[in-house]
């Protein structure tokens, strides 16, 4: 029996049915893409649905226009349109293929081949589409078996895919770590190690986006085994207070500690002989308040402390009648 997705529970989300009458599903112009195929398969939640279209981006706009979704052209000049149905953003992409590509930005052109469009994605895992009306599965690479073996593989050559674009490299590892198990691929494994410097063209903010970006959701499932360790797990799990803490500690709070009670009590231990929590030589800090006129309560006591700080809030009451918003 050929693997299917439930197609009517995703038409129950919402927004979706409409966006979908209007792109045309009955006539098979729209299919589900990406990762939301993927993590329905491995039984996540659904979170961004991203649909893939041969309709041109021109057109689509249209469309939704017509059926009064909101469109916004996100990357219209590549084929990408947001569409805001009920409330809830879809990004909708019209099939396309590379024509050129330097390693940061491709050049692309429109067409209708679902397969030429799945080829020119990362790994075997994310070329998945499946048809909204039947639920219906379309591999052309093999995703589904590296899928069930939690194996991470490059769509043809890992050389030339990473020359398309030089961040797959860190997708691959963060791309592994979620949802790979065992060795990685050693023939993507060589070619990154090849392709490393290729890094180096990219901008600060796109390495940072591609190493850094981990969802919450992930943190969560990985931290599951770690929140026994914590004072308070049934509290924590249901997001209230624990004893002895002073705010929520929320699941996707925990990446690389038990719990976040641990950070509270850091931050209650007491400083050291001639140092402050914040840092630096206590007396260091003193001298340059002393010098800048200014009075550190919180570091000096004395018997007319707080006749300073009625000094000081009362100058501060007086100020705030002057600004652009007048105190009230």
């Amino acid at each position: 029996m050929a693997l299917t997705l439930d197609a009517e529970k995703w038409r129950k989300k919402r927004g979706m049915k409409r966006l979908l009458d209007a792109l045309g599903a009955d006539a098979r112009l729209t299919r589900y893409v990406g990762g939301a195929v993927r993590d329905d398969l491995l039984g996540l939640p659904l979170s961004d649905i991203d649909l893939a279209t041969r309709i041109p981006p021109d057109e689509v706009m249209d469309r939704l226009k017509k059926a009064r979704i909101k469109a916004v052209p996100t990357g219209i000049d590549h084929g990408t349109v947001t569409a805001v149905s009920d409330g809830h953003p879809f990004e909708i992409t019209t099939l396309r293929r590379d024509i050129s590509t330097d390693g940061r930005r491709a050049t692309v052109a429109f067409t209708d081949d679902w397969k030429e469009d799945a080829a020119r994605r990362d790994f075997t895992i994310n070329a998945l589409s499946a048809d909204p009306l039947t639920g219906e599965l379309f591999d052309y690479f093999g995703g589904i078996a590296d899928l069930e073996q939690r194996h991470i593989r490059f769509i043809g050559d890992p050389l030339q895919r990473i020359a398309e674009d030089h961040l797959r490299i860190l997708r691959f590892f963060r791309f592994h770590a979620r949802f790979g198990a065992g060795e990685p691929d050693h023939s993507a494994l060589e070619a990154c190690t090849v392709r490393a410097n290729d890094l180096m063209a990219l901008s600060r903010e796109r390495i940072a986006d591609g190493s850094l970006k981990t969802p919450g959701r992930f943190i969560a499932e990985r931290s599951k085994d770690r929140r026994r360790h914590c004072s308070a797990p049934s509290t924590i799990e249901q997001g209230k207070k624990a004893p002895g803490m002073r705010s929520k500690c929320r699941p996707w709070d925990i990446a690389s500690r038990p719990c976040l009670s641990h950070w509270h009590r850091m931050r209650r231990r007491p400083a050291a002989p001639g140092r402050s929590l914040r840092g630096g030589s206590r007396d260091r800090r003193l001298a340059s308040a002393a010098a800048s006129g200014r009075r550190r309560n919180s570091h000096q006591a004395g018997p007319d402390r707080g006749a300073d700080r009625r000094a000081y809030s009362a100058q501060d009451r007086g100020r705030m009648g002057k600004g652009r918003f007048p105190h009230r």
